[in-house]
């Protein structure tokens, strides 16, 4: 269960509006590396974690990734809010808003749909934590992309909040990983997966 806050994680306040920049960042609502993927990556990964701790931080984090939702979707929508017809044209906006007007669809920059099958879940812990691993890390990247695009302090603000909490959701991953890999066989943790296979018994095996 959830309990939701009616504010943002961070705030956002554009007053200029950027319809050009909103197809950019758009990617990380629905792109192959946004918030919305990592969101379902981690709340679908979580039931087959091998311990509560993990569970639970996959929850915590697939929570906050919904809250980033909320941000990146915010600043697309003042970045858009009240375009104009010839604005909606001079922009480039005008093959997204035959589609969607000025309502907030999940797609990449380029204007791919958002696909499930950007994201995995393997059921075993060590692949998807090192799944996760690099999903933080390409969002950071993109994140990084987007930052060398943009010098409106007013965009670039909660674009960095989002940032700096992909590189702390990357470490929180990895203390996750070394957790889990220190307590399967030692001497072989890759040769099963504690979600399926009997604890440790054949992987132990030389």
């Amino acid at each position: 269960m959830w309990v939701y806050e009616k504010r943002l994680q961070y705030p956002v306040n554009i007053t200029q509006t950027n319809a050009k920049l909103a197809q950019v960042i758009i990617s990380q609502f629905g792109g192959p590396d946004g918030e919305l993927a990592a969101s379902q990556r981690y709340l679908s990964q979580r039931y087959t974690m091998p311990d509560g701790m993990t569970k639970g931080l996959l929850n915590d984090i697939g929570t906050e990734e919904l809250a980033h939702i909320e941000i990146v979707c915010a600043i697309i929508y003042q970045l858009t809010k009240n375009l104009s017809v010839e604005e909606i044209k001079a922009s480039g906006f005008d093959k997204y808003y035959v589609d969607h007007t000025l309502g907030i669809w999940p797609q990449a920059a380029g204007g791919i749909p958002f696909n499930a099958c950007v994201f995995q879940v393997k059921g075993d812990p060590i692949t998807d934590l090192t799944e996760d691993l690099a999903a933080e890390q390409k969002a950071r990247s993109t994140y990084d992309n987007i930052l060398r695009l943009i010098s409106d302090p007013e965009i670039c603000d909660p674009i960095r909040f989002l940032r700096q909490r992909e590189i702390v959701h990357f470490q929180r991953f990895g203390e996750a990983l070394r957790s889990v890999q220190e307590q399967l066989d030692a001497k072989n943790f890759y040769a099963f997966n504690p979600s399926f296979d009997a604890p440790c018994k054949a992987s132990c095996e030389e």
